[in-house]
């Protein structure tokens, strides 16, 4: 059986990543001895060695040197020359979903899973928790706008997780209050049918007790499939939804402005007051609904969860203004899915009715691309100008036949989609085609916010 003793020496292969680094930080701040690995430094890095990490830049064997446990990445193979290594030497090696339950062992967990959207609702319910006193721990897969961090050690009893699907991460989790914010197919190189991937949602809703919770959204036909099967066995459960007119929390009336999107709220029919959110679009506010509904379980009442709302800055590359130079706004967004991409072009007109919008897209994963190539083709529609980079490959091999000039070719319908081959022509682009007011999304998942950096810097646009 896996233990966690304080002061115990534990490596982390893929320390960088977004999931690993939130739990390095975790483990430092418990006590832990913490190493670990990765193939380029970053923010993340330097952060992590600031606190007490010792990381490495690179691979070896020798990096699992006097540890004691080993944590691998979803994106690391079997194969990798320090899992190899750690095997040889009798150290025990674990993924996220076999370490998660003794990580959070003690202490009332709040888990927020869905294929968009998990990690802003849960950046919320972590504010929320904070501004009301309650001091959570927390995990989430971005860096929050409020407290500069993508997880930390509270005094209190609850802890916050993201709990992501990729790998059955989440089916580690023993959650007492779990929200499913959608469902929809995704990575497909590890679900291969939407089906799969449903099923696994299924039993990540299945680990909440009879005691617990679960929340979801009416508005969702794979989330309110979960709902059912709880209504159904007569467990405690929460719908909400914008959309959804029989839901147990709504989101009605929903107003959108350059500074602010607000809504009026009902439980069971009855009006609680109004949310007001610094984020925009639809989506946060359904998203907001979702952590109000969590605080509430947790005796936060309405008013003070929505005086929290109302300071809520967001997580880092979700919707993430990088800078504005002129009458040019650059948005940074993670949006890598076609759903995310269509819902946040639509946030950008609704806070920028007046501005062009053009986006720029850096495909991910080449499997992702494949599965989803004609949705992704529609999901630039309102768009005014497309620039798609190359594809941004992570864990894969290229595919055959996927490629973006491809994609731009498929798209001749649009009436300006056009190629990019690397982030200085698409610069290039921006500094000569831009007219106008115009607001620039940048869709990436990998490196592509690059260009923001790129563009902000230039001397001349």
């Amino acid at each position: 059986m896996l233990k966690l003793t304080s002061g115990q020496h534990i490596h982390l292969i893929g320390i960088g990543g977004a999931g690993l680094s939130a739990i390095a930080r975790i483990l430092l701040q418990r006590g832990f001895t913490v190493s670990g690995s990765d193939l380029r430094p970053s923010g993340i890095t330097t952060a992590l060695q600031n606190e007490g990490a010792r990381v490495y830049l690179g691979h070896h064997a020798d990096f699992v040197h006097g540890a004691d446990l080993v944590l691998m990445s979803s994106a690391v193979a079997l194969e990798h020359v320090e899992v190899r290594a750690a095997q040889s030497k009798g150290i025990p090696i674990v993924k996220r979903n076999q370490f998660m339950a003794r990580l959070l062992e003690g202490q009332r967990t709040i888990a927020v899973a869905g294929t968009h959207g998990k990690t802003t609702t849960t950046s919320m319910i972590v504010h929320i928790l904070q501004q009301a006193g309650e001091d959570p721990s927390y995990i989430v897969g971005g860096t929050m706008g409020n407290t500069g961090k993508n997880a930390g050690v509270g005094a209190g009893q609850s802890f916050v997780i993201e709990a992501d699907e990729y790998d059955n991460m989440f089916h580690g989790l023993r959650p007492q209050i779990a929200v499913v914010t959608n469902v929809e197919h995704d990575h497909p190189d590890y679900f291969a049918t939407a089906e799969d991937q449903l099923s696994a949602f299924a039993k990540f809703a299945e680990l909440v007790p009879a005691s617990g919770t679960l929340v979801a959204c009416g508005d969702d036909s794979g989330a309110v499939s979960l709902l059912n099967i709880r209504k159904e066995q007569k467990l405690s459960a929460v719908s909400y939804a914008a959309d959804d007119a029989s839901a147990d929390w709504r989101a009605t009336e929903l107003v959108f402005s350059e500074n602010e999107t607000s809504a009026r709220i009902l439980r069971n029919g009855v009006f609680l007051g109004s949310l007001v959110l610094r984020v925009p679009g639809a989506h946060n506010v359904v998203n907001a609904l979702a952590a109000t509904i969590v605080a509430d379980l947790q005796g936060v009442d309405f008013e003070e969860s929505a005086a929290a709302l109302a300071s809520f800055k967001g997580a880092e590359r979700r919707f993430e203004v990088r800078g504005i130079r002129g009458d040019v706004i650059i948005v940074d967004d993670y949006a890598h899915h076609p759903t995310e991409i269509r819902v946040n072009i639509q946030a950008a007109r609704a806070r920028y009715p007046r501005h062009q919008i053009w986006a720029i897209w850096q495909p991910h994963t080449f499997s992702r691309v494949r599965e989803f190539w004609s949705d992704f083709l529609r999901a630039f529609d309102a768009a005014d100008q497309v620039l798609i980079t190359p594809i941004y490959a992570a864990r894969e091999d290229p595919i055959a036949g996927i490629s973006s000039p491809m994609l731009v070719e498929s798209m001749a319908d649009h009436p300006s989609a056009r190629f990019a081959p690397n982030f200085e022509d698409a610069v290039a682009h921006l500094r000569r085609d831009i007219k106008g007011p115009t607001v620039v999304l940048i869709c990436s998942a990998g490196d592509a916010n690059r260009i923001a950096d790129l563009y902000l810097e230039s001397d001349d646009r």
